[in-house]
């Protein structure tokens, strides 16, 4: 025997001698081969490096990330070396001892363990052209194994040997590597592999797709040489079956989930921005996100959609903004085990903002000096002949508030008023001014109509928070931030006075009083701005503000649209908003920025009586003392287009005949406002017949001048019926909107 170890040894010296130089070129430096180590997976890390998400970005293969030695287990490490190369600490790249064995035993027709040690297995892992398949009797490939291996011992250490080989390692199926294989079979990180787990493991490399009655076989053996440090030790039964069981079990499990972390929708975003560069996906792509902030918003969320069970609530979404830089600190897009749809990224999903929008419109009167924060509107019953029909926008408590100042009127969140505004500015303007902002919107203002001003309109939270962004920002509009050291272009997109005016306003306990009282959620004990929405048959409830160094918004609602059940944005979003806002401003205080240059402050008188004297802001050349009110009939920018209920002069419409229905007018379609629900909605039937008798497709409904209905969806007859029972006058018109079905 000694003979043919002498014989097969100087066969190998004599080829080292002749290519010495070829095999230390072929071998890599352990520094290149962890360079080019590619996971499968891609970590998405937080602002400061902490793991966020975990994204498997290639499917060909299961493979995890490059684990450190020191953070392997060290039973595994002793099973490896037990199971593999036994002399591994001892040789330097071939195992003379067992090279002869296996030659004697190939000799005799004898079984002997293996001759190719964990650095010879490591050469044909690191060159596809020295890996052996199948029997592994290809000499070629093992002779230039073992002149690898040998170059490989020179230039590295042992830890590095051992390191590369558990990582580049393929095991079952397609798991590469002891990281992959740890969680995909145990569900743990490498370094907590106990004894048995470290046999299985031992046992799965030298026969990785092996029946499992194989794989238990050799797993016991490995695992009674590490309890006993016999080359073969004695049988233990009971151990190995209780090993069997263990095994059958582990090859059945998949614990190693194609995504994990919190932050889902974010990391499948920077991944997919990363690959419309071109370049395969990253092991790491850091972003601006705070994984803290991140837990506090996603925290809120759960806790929010937790205590509005049963009202038919499945799915939030949050977003935190950096005012300054346009960082995003956190993206939560969905509420998780909570969604039927948690797939869906609420951040950019589209959807009506409802009353989110008003600030934004108000901003723009301002700042074409339409409108002052003190100025007039009246907020009373209103009609819109539209093309498509009325247009008649209700208050969501269906009450009205007379003559209120637009202070009152925005931060109360007025309806009326708000369309009044977006008379004078124009639909097709307010668009403009909103894509200026940011906000995305797939049809012109005309085509959304006057419905704009209470969000008609589907946007992102993704633009809408960022438009607040520019109102915190004194009206510069730019891109949100998601990885580090980007910058989008600023522009001024809005007046700095107009935006810091809207700011005071929302910012204003005493002036949101009239709706939300003066204690409600928005009231934090520091300062913010804030506005909430909700939009068509409470879909979907909105909360978005900010304050002195974020801006927050937060979307509640169901991803596949059905409405919620009494749930407003007070106190579906709201409550998220607060939440978040607290935590963020818990150690850090929140204070208004300083007015921009010009602005004037003056002190104010209200002829109308509604409102008290008080100081408010103006921009230059728009500050008045005084303000008072005249007929409805003669407010002039206010009414254009607008019919007023009860006025003696109505615009549009015909001078009535007598004995004839005044209002509607027939072909009616009747655009109820998307605000409120339906039940608190009615339309006023006029005629200008004394004592008239009103039927709805041949029932009758009441009688009088004017006569109040609730709105049911479908196509009607309207008929004007005299005291005798004659048919004095009829007209159709359709009802739509509002959670109502479009009739057929």
């Amino acid at each position: 025997m000694r003979d043919a170890t002498r014989l097969l040894r100087q066969t190998l010296l004599a080829g080292a001698l002749l290519l010495p130089s070829l095999a230390a070129a072929a071998v890599p430096t352990f520094a290149e081969v962890q360079r080019d180590f590619r996971p499968s997976d891609t970590l998405i890390l937080d602002r400061h490096g902490e793991v966020l998400q975990r994204l498997r970005t290639d499917p060909t293969v299961r493979r995890g990330q490059w684990v450190a030695l020191p953070d392997v287990s060290p039973a595994l490490r002793t099973a490896l070396v037990l199971s593999e190369d036994r002399r591994f600490h001892q040789h330097s790249g071939v195992d003379w001892q067992a090279v002869s064995a296996a030659a004697w035993g190939r000799l005799f027709h004898s079984r002997t363990r293996g001759a190719s040690t964990l650095t010879m297995q490591l050469a044909g892992l690191l060159d596809a052209d020295l890996r052996v398949r199948g029997s592994g009797r290809d000499w070629g490939k093992k002779i230039g194994q073992a002149f690898t291996a040998t170059a490989l011992e020179r230039h590295w250490r042992k830890d590095q040997i051992l390191e590369a080989y558990l990582n580049l390692v393929p095991f079952r199926g397609d798991v590469v590597g002891i990281d992959a294989l740890s969680r995909t079979l145990f569900g743990k990180a490498p370094q907590g592999l106990d004894a048995r787990e470290a046999a299985i493991t031992a046992a799965l490399v030298r026969a990785p797709n092996a029946p499992p009655a194989k794989v238990a076989q050799r797993a016991c053996g490995v695992l009674q040489q590490m309890q006993s440090g016999a080359d073969k030790p004695s049988f233990d039964a009971a151990l190995c079956n209780g090993l069997r069981m263990e095994v059958a079990a582990t090859l059945q499990r998949r614990d190693y989930a194609a995504s994990a972390g919190i932050a889902p929708h974010l990391g499948r975003k920077l991944v997919a921005l990363h690959a419309q560069s071109g370049g395969a996906a990253p092991a790491h792509i850091h972003s601006t996100l705070d994984a803290r902030v991140q837990r506090i918003a996603q925290a809120a969320l759960l806790q929010a959609l937790g205590e509005l069970q049963g009202r038919n609530v499945q799915d939030g979404a949050v977003l935190v903004l950096d005012n300054a830089s346009g960082e995003v600190r956190a993206w939560v897009g969905s509420s998780g085990d909570y969604s039927a749809a948690a797939e869906v990224d609420g951040v950019t999903a589209r959807r009506q903002p409802g009353s989110t929008l008003k600030p934004l419109l108000y901003a723009q009167a301002l700042a074409e000096h339409r409108l002052t924060a003190a100025s007039l509107l009246d907020d009373t019953p209103t009609q819109i002949p539209t093309a498509s029909g009325l247009y008649i926008p209700q208050n969501y408590d269906h009450r009205f508030k007379g003559w209120v100042s637009v202070r009152t009127a925005l931060a109360a969140s007025l309806n009326i008023p708000a369309v009044r505004t977006l008379v004078m500015v124009s639909p097709d303007a307010f668009a403009r001014q909103l894509r200026a902002l940011g906000v995305q919107l797939d049809q012109s203002g005309d085509y959304y109509g006057y419905s704009l001003a209470l969000g008609a309109a589907e946007v992102s939270l993704r633009d809408l928070t960022n438009a607040y962004r520019a109102l915190a920002q004194g009206g510069r509009a730019s891109p949100i931030v998601l990885l580090p050291g980007q910058k989008g272009a600023a522009r001024q997109a809005l007046d700095p006075g107009a935006a810091w005016i809207i700011g005071d306003i929302l910012s204003d306990p005493n002036a949101r009083a009239p709706t939300f009282g003066t204690d409600s959620l928005l009231a934090t004990r520091f300062w913010t701005a804030v506005k909430t929405g909700t939009s068509k048959d409470m879909r979907d409830n909105w909360a978005v503000g900010w304050s002195q160094r974020y801006t927050v918004g937060v979307w509640v609602g169901n991803a596949a649209g059905a409405p919620m059940h009494d749930v407003s944005g007070v106190s579906g979003a709201a409550p998220v908003w607060a939440a978040v806002m607290r935590a963020l401003h818990a150690g850090t205080p929140s204070r208004q920025s300083p007015p921009p240059p010009g602005l004037l402050r003056a002190e104010v008188r209200f002829d109308s009586g509604g409102e008290a004297p008080r100081r408010d802001w103006f921009l230059p050349g728009t500050a008045q003392s005084r303000f008072a009110v005249g007929t409805r009939e003669a407010a002039p920018a206010l009414s254009a287009g607008v019919r007023l209920r009860g006025a003696q002069q109505q615009t549009h419409a015909p001078a009535a005949a007598a004995n004839r229905i005044t209002a509607p007018a027939d072909g009616t379609i009747l655009a109820l406002d998307p605000d409120i629900p339906p039940q608190n909605q009615r339309v006023e039937f006029t005629a200008a017949a004394p004592g008239a008798r009103w039927q709805l497709d041949g029932r009758p409904i009441g009688q009088g001048a004017r006569l109040q209905w609730f709105p049911l969806p479908g196509r009607h007859q309207v008929q004007l019926m005299g005291a005798e029972g004659d048919l004095l006058d009829h007209i159709a018109l359709e009802v739509r909107g509002a959670g109502l079905p479009t009739p057929r």
